[in-house]
């Protein structure tokens, strides 16, 4: 039996381990395998059929030969079991679980719980859902936020080879009835606040037989009807019922079913994508031979459970042996949460990275003259000197930057970004201000996340970074929107993906499946990338959603909203167009204080915000801003809107415009930026301008487009015919 030092000393020296190298790793051989590749830097190009003699497949220089399906240094991982198996192992002393929320729903410092400690309780789970007559393959359902028990949950189903389900905690019921019934979902796991919206269709979900409600109180749990068919019972309950009857674990295969991840459209139900354990392995392996973390290490989790995002985090996190602490629940606490974890690890999204961007720049403009000068030239020096690859200076950390650190904690020396591009200005900027290692991926829930990811070292901004080593690219001509990989200087195309990464299918769904899955394996995206020197992919368009502009101009309108989000006006941006015009219209969701203050510098009187939207001075000045941010993201110019309608309404789940997922309070990122502002000595005018450019309130969403479409007819028929009559103004026509 080894003792806790032993482990502890076996852990360190795991980590001081050189990198097997990973051609003598356990791999997985792909169907285009070839003993000749050239070399680009961060990728090899080989030929996808040797009989054509086309060099059009991209993979990682880490492994060019063979696809990466386990870590090269655990070759024995095969399972989401495994790895929790040898995480219990290596790290069983460790802090893993953490959380500020007591049981009596206080909150005080963060208390643990270890690797070992978070095993006990996952077996105690199992076992009580074994206790409870659920056999091996049932679907169990998740519907509670990030918390201590989502884990747990998510170990036991893998131990006992269920198949876990997440629900959004945003979903609508109407959502969250067709996936319990669609999956046949037989336990789910709530907390008390969703436990009525459950109850209210509780007879419609006729698969499910256990309900258990996390943070609940024995007591507090309601009783159901005599001849209900489902049992209702605590989190604690379950807990005993398992420690009690303690059952052994039934490990799944790789290639078992580990989840389904039901991804939310902009039409139509929800599409079940079922990921095996294997798929979930290799994409978390080929990551790990980019990323490295140790046990040493904080990471704090906010993202949605919900979402392969942070599920791929979460496996990563264990592998390694990470702390992994949890929020509170609450975005408006989001930020005390950061100051007591002090995470060292810290992944989000463009949409918080732009908000974080426009909220310092902008308070750095107004900042007084002196102060702007020295943040420009102390900026500047040190993103020449990270650009070039050397070591910025301590003293401008202290001048400036450490004040910025300070938000996230001061501790973080990674951030991850991920789910759509990151503009390369904002990357800079991150890497600049907060002085650490930025690396951007890009995935989807249909590649059990990891597509490709930027290096360690790449001070390149404005990129994916390489192939996965667990995955190979190739891009597929799009003849109807220009993108071949005959392009110069750059080959472009949609992103096509195939490798032990890729998904089983849409769950009972075959057509959609062979929509997405050709005949020879290859995933089709739907984004369109192109390839830049060394290797590097790079997002620029989407193929999905496109359409078509009455001169045949093909328009991907999410790239232009992502531009426009950026215009200190914007909260939310919907670009509208069709074939029978031949222009772009925008619907602009508006920031309310920045809109008020252009308003009194201009001396504009008006009676509330609405009338201040419709003042044909406010249309202009938006237009205006965002025609320059149009132009330094250098749209082409049909791209550009030619007209703005204003509204103060917000795209929402509520009012239809959006997709029910994530939803982050701005008042999070609002007092992210209390000491910079106090740095920048005008606390008042913080207390008035900081709303204004922080009032994104979604970090994962997309536009209902048919649904905005009818949403704001009237408004989008008045700019084309406003057009129309300009564009036939005899005067402009001279």
């Amino acid at each position: 039996m080894e003792s806790t030092a032993q482990r502890r000393l076996k852990a360190i020296q795991g980590h001081l381990v050189p990198i097997t190298h990973v051609l003598d790793s356990h791999v997985q051989t792909s169907l285009t395998a070839s003993e000749f590749f050239h070399s680009q830097g961060y990728s090899v190009v080989l030929p996808e059929k040797l009989n054509t003699g086309k060099w059009n497949v991209y993979r990682s220089v880490r492994s060019p030969l063979k696809l990466i399906s386990r870590f090269p240094e655990h070759p024995e991982i095969g399972t989401l079991h495994d790895n929790f198996m040898h995480a219990i192992e290596a790290f069983k002393d460790y802090n893993y679980l953490g959380t500020r929320v007591r049981g009596d729903g206080t909150v005080g410092e963060y208390k643990w719980m270890t690797y070992g400690e978070a095993g006990t309780v996952r077996l105690a789970i199992g076992s009580g859902l074994r206790h409870h007559g659920l056999l091996e393959g049932a679907c169990i359902g998740l519907y509670f936020i990030n918390r201590p028990e989502w884990l747990i949950v998510d170990h036991a189903c893998s131990a006992y080879s269920y198949i876990s389900v997440p629900l959004y905690d945003t979903l609508g019921p109407d959502a969250v009835k067709y996936i319990v019934n669609h999956a046949d979902v037989q336990a789910i796991f709530c907390l008390p606040h969703t436990l009525n919206t459950l109850l209210s269709f509780l007879s419609e979900i006729p698969s499910v037989r256990l309900v258990v409600v996390v943070g609940g109180i024995d007591e507090h749990v309601p009783s159901l009807p005599s001849n209900s068919q489902v049992e209702l019972i605590s989190f604690a309950k379950l807990l005993s019922q398992g420690h009690s009857d303690l059952q052994p674990f039934c490990p799944p295969k790789p290639e078992d079913i580990a989840t389904i991840c039901y991804t939310s459209g902009t039409t139509g139900t929800p599409k079940g994508v079922v990921l095996t354990h294997g798929n979930l392995i290799a994409t978390v392996a080929g990551a790990s031979l980019t990323l490295k973390f140790c046990p040493s290490d904080i990471y704090i989790s906010y993202l949605p459970l919900a979402h392969i995002y942070e599920r791929a985090n979460q496996v990563m996190m264990a592998y390694y042996g990470v702390a992994v602490g949890f929020y509170q629940g609450d975005n408006l606490k989001l930020m005390d949460d950061l100051a007591a974890l002090r995470p060292t690890i810290f992944c989000s999204v463009p949409r918080v990275y732009n908000r974080i961007y426009s909220g310092i720049m902008n308070a750095v403009q107004t900042s007084g003259v002196l102060r702007k000068r020295l943040f420009n030239a102390v900026y500047n020096s040190k993103k020449q000197v990270i650009i070039s690859g050397r070591n910025p200076s301590p003293m401008w950390d202290r001048l400036v930057f450490n004040k910025i650190k300070g938000m996230l904690g001061g501790r973080v020396h990674f951030m991850g970004s991920g789910a759509s591009p990151l503009s390369p200005d904002v990357m800079d900027f991150l890497r600049v201000c907060f002085g650490c290692q930025v690396i951007e991926g890009y995935g989807m829930t249909e590649t059990s996340c990891v597509i490709s990811c930027m290096d360690k070292g790449d001070n390149l901004s404005g990129h994916v970074g390489s192939p996965n080593p667990a995955c190979e690219i190739k891009l597929v001509d799009v003849p109807e929107m220009n993108y071949t990989s005959e392009d110069q200087p750059y080959p472009r195309g949609e992103i096509c993906v195939r490798g032990p990464v890729l998904f089983q299918g849409y769950y009972k769904d075959e057509v959609q499946t062979k929509e997405v899955i050709d005949g020879d394996g290859w995933l089709h995206t739907g984004d369109i990338g192109l390839w830049l020197p060394g290797g590097r992919l790079k997002i620029i368009d989407r193929k999905k959603n496109i359409f078509k502009l009455a001169q045949g101009e093909y328009i991907a309108p999410e790239k232009i909203e992502n531009v426009y989000a950026k215009c200190k006006f914007v909260s939310q941006c919907f670009i509208y167009g069709d074939s029978l015009n031949s222009c772009l219209v925008a619907i602009v969701s508006v920031d309310p204080d920045v809109l008020k203050d252009w308003a009194t510098s201009e001396a504009i009187k008006y009676e509330n915000l609405g009338h201040l939207c419709n003042d044909p001075r406010a249309r202009t000045a938006v237009l205006t801003e965002m025609d320059a941010i149009g132009r330094e993201a250098q749209l082409r110019g049909f791209e550009f809107a030619k007209s703005v309608t204003l509204v103060v309404e917000p795209f929402t789940v509520e009012n239809d415009l959006l997709t029910p997922t994530f939803k982050a309070s701005f008042i999070f990122l609002q007092m992210v930026f209390f000491r910079f502002f106090h740095f920048l000595g005008s606390e008042i005018e913080y207390q008035v301008k900081i709303k204004s450019v922080l009032s994104f309130a979604y970090i994962f969403f997309q536009i209902k487009r048919p649904q905005a479409k009818a949403y704001f007819a009237a408004a989008i028929s008045n700019m084309y015919a406003e057009i129309s009559t300009s564009d036939t103004n005899p005067q402009k026509m001279l």
